[in-house]
């Protein structure tokens, strides 16, 4: 389970009824997605949905293609997803697809063919908006558009979708301006200091860190250090990130190792980064990078969870015993499903959205719920994290049981 229910009863009530429903999935699915490819050859990949509640409305949750994909993990992070829509109070429920298919080793044929057998077996379900499906870990909005065709040019059973379409502008910088905007909050109200000159760690440069980067330093910050799997780069003065995104736009997207001899600062490890003496840290790379074993060298005052799960259990209490804070996950990167939401609902209206309205809910939502959780953190002497996630489960107990009128 993604939530420590014995500890979030001490802050909110939890009816027991209410906590048996939540602590299991309301619907798992396993098949298998056979395909044959250009040589005739029949390939069969594992796949599997979950929904875990639809309490608050149609599972939200990405399609996930990794050969690392299990059950296990899918059920994890549809629960993730019920309570991040339910912190940001968007009208959905949690849910998660992961197909067993390393996308990179396959033609372009035969992963769009992973994808129409995908839909074979969820279309019911899309058409009758029980679950509305988003781009995840190797999937992006190429495969949202054979789904959008599958699915008869439906624009609102899918998100992430090209916005030729009926995708949306600002979808691709949705998430890192998220971050960048939880950062900016828990700047102001956690470290009671202004965001200009503050100096910041990024570690991750793909398209959520390196917006997270970008917008931080339009707003004034100063990073740093970025740093990903290859390495990355430091600069007592601030990085030029703008630069350093559009050189690795350029080649397609790149390791930070490719940026090497154009001049944007002194080399560093991605382990260092973690330890470097900063005000706010940015993990926004992989989960469980920060653990027991490397806590206790975190010089950062805030921590800001752009990845989900950076931050393992055991690390969390020992940066909550040297006073440092976090802005968990479920908070700090909920401005892609926000943009999902956005695009969900132009989709069904027919509406017409501009990039700077989806970024303006990005900010409405994030900065309301940040002031809602360092409210109750403060009142109830609590952690960040827990007093996020006590919220969202509060939002998804009454829904639950409004919807089966208990």
């Amino acid at each position: 389970m993604v939530l420590n229910f014995d500890a979030l009863e001490k802050i909110i009530d939890i009816p027991a009824e209410v906590r048996k429903v939540l602590e299991r999935p309301e619907k798992e699915t396993r098949f298998n997605i056979n395909v044959v490819d250009e040589a005739g050859k029949l390939h069969s990949f594992d796949a599997y949905v979950v929904y875990h509640s639809l309490s608050r409305g149609p599972a939200k949750g990405g399609i996930r293609l990794s050969t690392t994909v299990t059950l296990e993990e899918t059920q994890v992070l549809a629960e993730l997803m019920t309570y991040k829509t339910a912190l940001v109070k968007l009208p959905f429920g949690g849910g998660k697809s992961g197909i067993c298919f390393d996308p990179t080793k396959y033609s372009r044929v035969v992963k769009e063919n992973v994808i129409r057998e995908y839909v074979k077996y969820v279309q019911k379900d899309l058409a009758a908006d029980l679950y509305v499906p988003a781009p995840d870990m190797g999937s992006g909005p190429k495969e949202m558009a054979v789904i959008y065709r599958e699915m008869n040019n439906r624009p609102e059973v899918v998100t992430g979708k090209p916005v030729s379409i009926g995708g949306l502008p600002g979808r691709t910088e949705a998430t890192g301006f998220g971050v960048a905007t939880a950062t900016r909050e828990g700047i102001k109200n956690i470290l009671k200091r202004e965001v200009a000159g503050t100096t910041v760690a990024v570690q991750g440069f793909g398209n959520v860190g390196s917006w997270t980067a970008r917008f931080l330093a339009e707003m004034g910050a100063k990073v740093v250090a970025v740093a990903d799997i290859s390495g990355g780069y430091y600069s007592s003065a601030g990085l030029d990130v703008l630069a350093m995104q559009e050189a690795c736009l350029a080649k397609g997207g790149c390791l930070l190792k490719e940026l090497e001899g154009h001049g944007f600062g002194q080399p560093l490890t991605n382990d260092d980064l973690l330890t470097m003496d900063v005000d706010v840290l940015i993990p926004a790379a992989c989960e469980n990078v920060i653990t027991g074993d490397n806590a206790e060298d975190v010089k950062a005052k805030l921590i800001v969870e752009a990845a989900n799960g950076p931050v393992t259990p055991s690390a969390d209490a020992i940066l909550a015993r040297k006073g440092i804070h976090v802005i968990p996950d479920i908070l700090a990167n909920s401005g892609g499903v926000i943009g999902s939401y956005v695009e969900w609902r132009k989709g069904k209206t027919g509406g017409i959205v501009e990039a700077h309205q989806t970024l303006s809910t990005i900010e409405r939502l994030i900065t309301g719920s940040m002031e809602d959780v360092i409210t109750l953190a403060t009142e109830k002497n609590t952690s960040l994290r827990l007093a996020a996630q006590g919220i969202a489960l509060k939002e998804v107990i009454q829904a639950t049981k409004e919807r089966f009128g208990i």
